[in-house]
């Protein structure tokens, strides 16, 4: 439905569960590197400052009652809020959840205290090695693009944060162009469209917004070391990927699926080289593959590494790979697709980032017509350059290894096999 300018998506749940998600696009592109964090703090103060009608204990008060929830996340490309509860309780939550988007109070008390939780948070998120290393990462393969930003945001940035211009700046991001509603659960449309309207009677339209979709191209391998001390060594390698929308991306999905088997395969099973590598696609608005590993020894594994991608180059994938993989992603999709909540968040994803919200409801006939040429296609043309970030002891790594294009082999799998007999 189109509610006063806002694209409503309205799934039916066959239960007594009410899921409805707010969302808000733009993400990191919203605001600047030096207020990062802004929209992070400005979503959690949506509960936890109240509302113009309720304090933080009241409003939370009258949610225990009825076992609901209500809440913001900020993410890279959109923000979301959501409220979930029963149906049967729908007419005391939606008053609290209109109010808490709509007339939020931005108390300056209950901030300065999420505000400080934040900054707790963030401190502790970088001390973690895995954290850190893929921030470095992002910020070299990302440099000067608005995917280089965290949406939690840094230290720094976030403790300059006022109460005022956070409050501001969501007054300026809360416009009907910007929205998108997405409903799960079971209402007549005439009084979903009576409730919606009058919340959205007060928010702005606002101007025209349309997500940027950022694409990288590493012209060449490039390395930057970075020097910590830590057990092991940190390594992540980011290459460039097909975008949302485009009909190169559902390939590419089960490409770095299979692609993340068999690296798991030679790096560890094989090779004894890490406890955890991993690789994945990150399919969001501005896109990327990814490459990670903590081990001791960094020269061996950028080789092993190197050439298995070689060698998928070479060889391709098969016929078996791609049925497997097929078979596991669209088991896990429909898993996660059991609870009111998850249905949501697909379609909010998929109408955001795809401009698609069909796209939820069709995945599965989608990935079932990926052919294994579609598959070799799209690893060869965007599995080739590499930008490797890498913390630890910048001794023990070569950096010739990770930029040169010297041609390596796998080694000989350190498994032992038993003779028959």
């Amino acid at each position: 439905m189109n509610i006063n300018g806002v694209k409503v998506i309205v799934q039916p749940s066959a239960n007594q569960i009410v899921e409805i998600q707010t969302i808000i696009k733009g993400g990191v592109q919203n605001y600047a590197a030096d207020k990062q964090g802004i929209e992070s703090l400005a979503m959690g103060a949506l509960t936890e400052c109240g509302t113009k009608n309720d304090d933080k204990n009241s409003f939370k008060n009258k949610l225990d009652k009825v076992s609901a929830q209500v809440y913001g996340n900020a993410g890279k490309d959109f923000s979301t809020f959501s409220m979930n509860c029963i149906k049967g309780d729908f007419d005391i939550v939606w008053p609290l959840y209109a109010d808490a988007l709509s007339k939020p109070a931005f108390d300056e008390k209950e901030f300065a205290r999420i505000k400080q939780d934040a900054i707790n948070g963030l401190r502790a998120q970088e001390s973690q090695p895995d954290y850190a290393i893929d921030n470095m990462a992002k910020q070299m393969a990302f440099a000067g693009k608005d995917n280089a930003k965290r949406p939690e945001g840094t230290v720094a940035a976030v403790t300059r944060l006022t109460v005022e211009e956070t409050k501001a700046y969501y007054e300026s991001i809360l416009t009907r162009s910007r929205m998108v509603i997405v409903v799960v659960g079971e209402f007549e449309r005439g009084a979903l469209e009576k409730i919606i309207g009058l919340m959205l009677e007060n928010i702005p339209e606002g101007k025209p917004f349309t997500l940027k979709k950022e694409t990288i191209a590493p012209a060449k391998n490039s390395f930057k070391a970075q020097k910590k001390d830590l057990a092991t060594n940190y390594i992540q390698g980011v290459a460039s990927a097909p975008s949302p929308g485009t009909p190169e991306f559902n390939a590419f999905v089960l490409a770095m699926r299979i692609f993340s088997q068999r690296h798991f395969l030679e790096i560890r099973t094989k090779n004894g080289l890490s406890y955890a590598p991993g690789s994945w696609f990150d399919g969001g608005s501005s896109s990327s593959a990814n490459i990670s590993v903590s081990t001791t020894d960094p020269n061996k594994y950028i080789s092993v590494a190197k050439a298995l991608i070689d060698k998928t180059r070479k060889e391709g994938f098969t016929v078996d790979e791609l049925k497997n993989i097929k078979t596991q992603y669209l088991t896990r999709f429909f898993y996660g697709q059991e609870t009111n909540g998850a249905q949501a968040s697909s379609l909010a994803s998929n109408e955001v980032l795809h401009n698609n919200w069909k796209r939820a409801l069709t995945l599965s006939d989608d990935m079932k017509k990926v052919s294994l040429s579609d598959l070799n296609t799209v690893f060869n043309k965007y599995m080739t350059n590499l930008v490797w970030a890498y913390q630890g002891d910048p001794a023990k790594a070569t950096p010739a290894l990770f930029t040169g294009t010297a041609k390596t082999s796998l080694p000989k799998s350190k498994l032992s096999t038993k003779k028959k007999g």
